[in-house]
């Protein structure tokens, strides 16, 4: 391949140099033939593996029946029918009263499209957001990421957001909610009224850091006694990666805002929501919009997945099994070696606090046709995303290899 005819600032493609030609499962394959277990997934975009085949082949059949592709936001088959799905299979299950608004292709056009609208609901302007938080590399998400190294290029233009301490920053006996009430309560706090909170329930980015029950529904208590829009961030945690649907079914809290992107598609095709409260539902007839926030191919195997997948509990079971599962195998590793193993469900990290040696593991695990990425402030985390479709052998032979990796760094022959 010629490298210089892409930009500087690709970057996956620098840890992972092989040419890849297909893609089934939890692998992807090379031109060679070769096979690497994939616990990236497209970073979550691929909670259902690589092209499932239910997915497929009603892509295939749509397709072939010259479905629209492209729709704008007209009324079209396939995203009313993708309602409809989500609505009885995800929302009223749940006693979730949300509209659904579609704001673009990406997680990055989600985030842009809530923090408008709170601020226009509110009047204010302020945003708190959290240490260590990921949102996006737009200009609105990227003001919101605490990501020093996305951040520089743009800093002189990143206003408008207080950056909050998540749960655990300080350690775990300083109360970081309580920090946050007792400044916005002040007058002299100096801190403006905040249009909306934002937070991750697990950051991916940041560390696979996972805040406590208590912490988040304090933080929900002083979104509500300042007249905050609750904003929860599921990109990530979202489509069943921390076990349930959504990752704040966990914590006992109601968001006035929820943003869904990645694995909504099912099939790896852009796509994304923005959850509403009908009374923040505010916004005037184009007020926001964009070119591709109909893809009716996207709405077509977000449709199929959660018809697959979602309509009972099976599935939710089973990620939360084989979480616990790969909990179990990497902490019994990592205590000896005084590492910590974080997350929730299939969204895992194991923080070997050397980013050197992180580093190492993840060159050395790509050797031996194992994908995975780091994470955290300095890269100090390896964090295991496989497909929620993993077997129980493909999920124990990738730890096996990380597990193995470490040794080695650690014992050389």
């Amino acid at each position: 391949m010629k490298e210089d005819s892409e930009s500087e600032v690709r970057s996956y493609c620098r840890s992972y140099p092989a040419m890849f030609t297909e893609a089934k499962g939890s692998y992807l394959i090379d031109q060679a033939g070769d096979k690497y277990l994939d616990f990236l997934a497209g970073c979550g975009a691929l909670n259902y593996g690589h092209n499932d085949p239910v997915m497929q082949s009603a892509l295939q059949d749509y397709i072939a029946f010259d479905g629209i592709a492209l729709g704008l936001d007209l009324r079209t088959g396939a995203k009313q029918e993708f309602i409809d799905t989500f609505e009885d299979l995800i929302l009223r299950p749940r006693s979730l009263e949300y509209r659904i608004q579609f704001p673009g292709p990406t997680g990055a056009n989600a985030v842009e499209a809530a923090v408008k609208l709170a601020r226009k609901v509110t009047g204010r302007t302020n945003i708190i957001a959290f240490t260590n938080a990921f949102h996006g590399c737009s200009l609105g998400a990227l003001a919101l990421t605490g990501n020093s190294y996305h951040r520089r290029a743009s800093a002189s233009m990143l206003h408008g957001v207080h950056r909050a301490m998540y749960d655990g920053y300080l350690g775990p006996n300083c109360d970081t909610a309580e920090s946050l009430r007792k400044l916005l309560s002040d007058p002299s706090g100096g801190i403006d009224k905040p249009a909306a909170i934002i937070l991750e329930l697990v950051q991916g980015e940041g560390g696979i850091n996972v805040p406590t029950r208590r912490w988040v529904k304090n933080i929900e208590q002083v979104a509500r006694h300042h007249g905050a829009i609750l904003i929860v961030d599921e990109i990530q945690t979202g489509c069943g990666r921390t076990g349930p649907f959504f990752a704040f079914e966990a914590f006992d809290i109601r968001p006035d805002m929820v943003l869904v992107a990645k694995s909504i598609s099912g099939f790896g095709l852009p796509m994304s929501l923005v959850l509403l409260a009908p009374y923040v539902d505010l916004w005037q007839p184009g007020e926001h919009n964009g070119t591709f926030r109909g893809n009716n191919h996207g709405f077509v195997t977000a449709t199929a997945a959660l018809r697959e997948y979602w309509r009972d509990q099976h599935f939710e079971h089973e990620i939360g099994r084989k979480g616990r599962m790969a909990n179990k195998i990497l902490s019994e590793f990592a205590i000896p070696f005084g590492y910590k193993v974080k997350g929730r469900g299939l969204m895992l990290g194991l923080d070997v606090t050397d980013s050197k040696l992180a580093a190492q593991v993840k060159a050395e695990a790509y050797k031996q046709k194992l994908i995975v990425e780091l994470c955290g402030p300095s890269d100090e985390v390896i964090k295991i995303m496989p497909p929620l479709t993993v077997s129980d052998e493909e999920l124990v032979a990738g730890i096996n290899v990380l597990v193995s990796t470490i040794r080695t760094a650690f014992c050389p022959e």
